[in-house]
């Protein structure tokens, strides 16, 4: 009886994943990443008619972090405004007025959107392949993956939270570009230039020392050197080790919230 629970569980979040794609299609969002293809590479080229030296690197550069951007914001978007329409609409009350519990419903939204996740990166890093080995884009597109999973857990966390779609989405970019800075913002406060060994001076610094502990390393993720000047392989581990502790995190307070909730 439990093998057969746990089985009848396992298949509905399949289809609630499943149905995750399905509106992503129905939505035209794949076709609208292939139309964001198609103007990167446009940019790649304009790009290469710029530069005077090096040009595919800076191509690469260019364009790295234009992917990198645009895919944040594309999934995060998505993820906030489809699961807000899910609210609206009481289809959620719906879902959970059958016998499934809310922790089922909440990993098929998860993994349908990591799912989605994994097909933007994989598109992302296409236009990439112009101006970069194969190696390079593979490692990159695979941080981008990790980047992508981790902002997917804190949209579903801040909206749980914050249940609105604008309210969540600046939640999520001010933690997205947060985690992106922090490494550069302790760096300044920690320079001995700056030092003046004022009362504010320290608590600044210790306030970001206390925050960067509580966020992921961002910085360390999705790097444009690794396709300038290759390398990569040897942080790959460390990417995936924060993804995994990091979504496992964000996925329980969101879970947190989601009980908590009155549908």
């Amino acid at each position: 009886m439990i093998f057969k629970g746990l089985s009848q569980q396992h298949s509905i979040i399949i289809t609630i994943a499943h149905y995750v794609l399905i509106e992503a299609v129905r939505n035209r969002l794949f076709a609208l990443m292939l139309i964001g293809v198609a103007g990167i590479l446009g940019l790649g080229q304009f790009t290469g008619g710029l530069a005077i030296t090096e040009t595919a690197a800076v191509q690469a550069s260019v364009l790295a972090f234009v992917v990198r951007i645009a895919a944040v914001f594309l999934v995060s978007l998505y993820v906030i405004s489809g699961v807000v329409r899910e609210f609206n609409e009481k289809s959620i009350e719906m879902i959970l007025a059958l016998p499934v519990p809310r922790y089922v419903y909440y990993a098929g939204k998860l993994s349908g959107f990591l799912m989605l996740a994994l097909v933007v990166a994989v598109a992302a890093a296409l236009p990439l392949c112009l101006y970069a080995g194969p190696v390079p884009v593979l490692i990159w597109s695979i941080s981008l993956f990790c980047e992508l999973a981790i902002t997917t857990s804190a949209c579903l966390f801040f909206l749980f939270t914050l249940g609105q779609v604008t309210a969540a989405l600046a939640a999520v970019m001010a933690f997205y570009f947060l985690a992106r800075s922090m490494a550069g913002m302790q760096l300044v406060s920690h320079s001995v230039i700056l030092e003046d060994g004022s009362i504010t001076h320290e608590l600044m610094k210790s306030a970001l020392d206390l925050v960067a502990v509580f966020l992921p390393g961002l910085d360390g993720f999705t790097r444009t050197d690794w396709l300038v000047y290759g390398g990569g392989l040897q942080e790959l581990p460390a990417v995936v080790v924060q993804t995994i502790l990091y979504v496992g995190l964000l996925a329980a307070a969101a879970l947190f919230d989601l009980y908590r909730r009155n549908f």
